[in-house]
């Protein structure tokens, strides 16, 4: 595991902590007091201690293998958390990548099973109707198919609805051509939209992940198919996936 970046002046059993604490939320499995303390080269009584620190506050609990996972108290930290100090954070990627596709990017965040648009840099000149706090549609836009190709088969069942409703003539409304979709954007790590959400509006969408390889926030390349014909799409889609891999390390 990388040691994250450091202040000069770091607390150091505060680090360690931090440390041992983003390790258990990495894993994808509990883990046991030896495994952490040598994946975060720390010697056993040292991340014994910190564990049980960390327990006490409701971070991270032990199961009954003896192996350690995420509290409840982090995950009520975690639904505190600012959207907007996300976005301030992945803001210069958002830009980057519009200034080197030339073209209108968003930003949407995961809410519950579902996802939310947050923030937007449009082109010069290009006008565009701005999504913010819009739920997205998750079978006919490319954020929403990106979003669900990272989630379990379980997890899919619940996010999607039992009727697809036909926004154009070319929405997906058939649920195992869904799923073929779903399994390409997998595959090339971006989901493609041509028209199914808007008619004459395309896009390509990557989702940033976790340690856990699931969708943390997912960024959008979109715009009207004259300038985003189907044949950019793969120049796109890779821009796409450099920036959301960019996003992560931010957000890791």
């Amino acid at each position: 595991m990388s040691a994250p970046n450091r202040p000069a002046q770091s607390v150091q059993s505060v680090d360690r902590a931090m440390t041992l604490l983003a390790r258990v939320a990495a894993g994808d499995h509990p883990l046991t007091v030896a495994e952490l303390a040598e994946s975060c080269g720390l010697n056993r009584s040292t991340a014994w201690r910190l564990l049980a620190t960390l327990g006490a506050h409701g971070m991270v609990e032990r199961g009954h293998s003896g192996g350690y996972r995420i509290g409840y108290g982090a995950y009520r930290l975690g639904s505190a958390a600012d959207v907007d100090s996300l976005v301030r954070r992945v803001k210069p990627e958002l830009e980057r990548l519009s200034g080197e596709v030339a073209e209108t990017v968003s930003l949407a965040v995961v809410k519950s099973m579902s996802l939310v648009y947050v923030d937007h840099v449009a082109v010069n000149g290009v006008a565009y109707q701005p999504w913010t706090q819009d739920r997205i549609s998750l079978h006919s836009t490319s954020s929403g198919k990106i979003f669900l190709a990272w989630l379990s088969d379980q997890e899919r069942d619940g996010a999607i609805p039992s009727t697809l409703e036909a926004f154009t003539d070319a929405t997906i409304t058939d649920r195992p051509a869904l799923e073929v979709a779903l399994a390409r954007a997998r595959q090339l790590g971006y989901a493609e939209c041509a028209g199914e959400d808007a008619a004459f509006t395309n896009g390509v969408s990557a989702a940033a992940l976790d340690a856990r390889r699931r969708p943390i926030a997912v960024v959008n390349i979109w715009g009207p198919e004259r300038r985003l014909p189907a044949s950019r799409f793969a120049d796109l889609g890779r821009a796409a996936v450099a920036a959301a891999d960019r996003m992560a390390s931010l957000l890791a």
